[in-house]
């Protein structure tokens, strides 16, 4: 009963994120992983939500954060979407571990990948990509 309530109130925030970020005009992040099962979360309380900013004059195509204890990338965290030169999104960057230091990727039409190590998002709310 606990699993099926954990999938339901994961459900409504996938449903309640998807539907604000139509009306904010944001790009749509696919949620194929996150509506069949539900999100991991850390247990500390700590927001690890942080707003990715793209001003680099470039559509970003991918975005990866990754545990910085772990020598791999994550899934692309943008799926399907890409983020446009100019605007932002809000994503959140928890994985369940607890950890509060990641390593960001981000790749562009232009060919470029922008690698970031070591960024707390347990102390930001913004991070921005810039030229």
């Amino acid at each position: 009963m606990n699993t099926f309530k954990t999938i339901a109130r994961a459900a409504l925030i996938v449903a309640a994120l998807g539907t604000a970020s139509v009306a904010a005009a944001e790009p749509v992040i696919a949620a194929d992983k996150a509506a069949v099962s539900a999100p991991v979360q850390s247990r500390d309380g700590l927001n690890r939500r942080v707003r990715i900013h793209n001003n680099t004059g470039w559509t970003m195509l991918r975005f990866y954060a990754s545990d910085s204890r772990v020598d791999s990338w994550e899934e692309d965290m943008l799926g399907r979407g890409t983020l446009a030169a100019g605007s932002s999104i809000m994503m959140n960057i928890d994985d369940g571990s607890g950890a509060c230091l990641y390593d960001f990727k981000a790749e562009f039409t232009n060919g470029q990948t922008l690698t970031r190590f070591n960024i707390n998002v347990c102390q930001i709310a913004d991070y921005y990509y810039t030229r």
